[in-house]
């Protein structure tokens, strides 16, 4: 839908500019034979690996995917094995093209800009030396074609060797990165079109599920907002005896140490019996203790 493209396109503005921060104030070429190619990608792939997993890790569909699938009750309630794992690929194919929006755009604009891509591979470009020594070396070769991305580590009758040596660098990055978009662009036009043709709705009725299911997903985080709102003022209200924001508290209940400590600490989520759990201490202390204890009457005017 909409709200995907446009945030899509906010990932990728994001990344575009961060990409051009990092580079400004941390990218420095070491310039040194044997170094180069590991600096020079690791430039390249680490950022695009981590934000695909930031990728991943931002999306709700993830955690919808993976959530309780170790449960006993999952088994019980997945009695179609196939339909489930057509559903899983699906889900995942989704979580994944949005999760490549960010390194994919890191990637196509490293490649474009070509900086990394001239440090990690200027050693290896295969070239002849206008006013270099012909006898020169392999490995001397390679030391002085690592100096390249450094201007002022490159010998004056080298200056235009390594002009040529950057130009046809970042020729090939550039090339790369357009390929790159060109690429992602076409397999993203055929993936929709591909979902398109085999999908069994209309154009119009595809457009009304799609309303539907974001307006049903509005609606359930609503009422599971106040729903649960509602179910942990009837335990606050128990151990306190009185309700956040109510009006005339003719008296409150003073808990004692023993019930302090019931609800202080850590706990997992507790399993009740088949079908319920309890959510927190104070749930489980609300649905196992009795009402009593000590209260005290408040003043009408305070």
């Amino acid at each position: 839908g909409k709200e995907v493209v446009v945030a899509n396109a906010i990932i990728a503005i994001l990344t575009i500019g961060g990409q051009q921060l990092f580079s400004f104030f941390t990218f420095s070429c070491p310039c040194h034979i044997g170094q180069n190619l590991t600096y020079g990608l690791a430039f390249l792939g680490v950022p695009a690996l981590i934000l695909l997993i930031v990728g991943y890790a931002l999306n709700n569909q993830t955690w919808r995917l993976v959530t309780g699938k170790r449960s006993p009750l999952e088994e019980e309630t997945t009695p179609n094995r196939l339909l489930q794992c057509k559903l899983i690929c699906f889900v995942l194919c989704s979580i994944t093209g949005r999760a490549l929006v960010a390194p994919v755009t890191w990637l196509a604009v490293t490649l474009i800009n070509g900086s990394y891509y001239v440090c990690a591979m200027s050693e290896y470009v295969s070239v002849h030396y206008y006013g270099a020594d012909p006898n020169v070396t392999a490995s001397e070769r390679r030391r002085i074609l690592a100096a390249f991305p450094c201007s002022q580590l490159v010998p004056p009758e080298l200056t235009q060797a390594r002009d040529e040596v950057i130009l046809l660098l970042r020729y090939q990055s550039q090339v790369a990165g357009w390929l790159l978009i060109a690429v992602v662009v076409i397999t993203v036009f055929l993936s929709y079109c591909l979902a398109s043709c085999f999908s069994p709705l209309s154009f119009l009725h595809f457009r009304y599920w799609s309303n539907y299911v974001h307006n049903e997903q509005e609606l359930f985080d609503e009422a599971t907002d106040q729903h649960s709102r509602l179910y942990a003022m009837q335990h606050v209200r128990k151990f306190f005896g009185f309700v956040p924001g109510s009006e005339n508290v003719r008296e409150i209940r003073i808990p004692s140490l023993r019930e302090w400590q019931a609800i202080s600490g850590l706990a997992f989520l507790k399993r009740v019996d088949e079908e319920h759990y309890d959510y927190s201490l104070l749930h489980d202390w609300a649905l196992k203790e009795a009402a009593n204890g000590k209260y005290l009457k408040i003043d009408e005017d305070p």
